[in-house]
């Protein structure tokens, strides 16, 4: 069963794509700022992340921009889900190394996919 790592500070957010994940197969985990996420995933590398910008502490894009940096965690599939829809945001994560980039509201139908291809590719 693949592991989603889902990095939100908004518990209801949480809630919702935990029991979306749980609900289409997936071991899930989550962790509610950027340090928390780091610490899961040194300690158990997920399958892949959902990955919110706005976090307390470290941003979104830290996260992203310091598993990237690590050769072990270069290939990990990254989503980020967020409620900017700029542009430029989107231009930053993907630059980033991010392999999706969602903006909130999202069809959870879409996500579920998306998450599914990416773990496809990965394998």
């Amino acid at each position: 069963m693949a592991k989603v790592l889902v990095v939100d500070d908004e518990p209801n957010i949480v809630l919702s794509l935990e029991f979306l994940m749980q609900q289409a197969g997936f071991e899930v985990t989550t962790a509610g700022d950027g340090q928390t996420a780091l610490d899961c995933v040194a300690a158990e590398p997920p399958d892949l992340l959902l990955l919110d910008i706005s976090l307390p502490g470290i941003s979104g894009f830290d996260v992203l921009e310091r598993l990237r940096a690590d050769p072990a965690l270069a290939r990990l599939p990254i989503i980020m889900l967020t409620a900017h829809g700029r542009e430029v945001e989107r231009e930053k994560g993907l630059a980033l190394g991010a392999d999706d980039y969602i903006t909130k509201p999202f069809s959870t139908q879409a996500l579920v996919e998306k998450v599914r291809a990416l773990l496809d590719e990965a394998r």
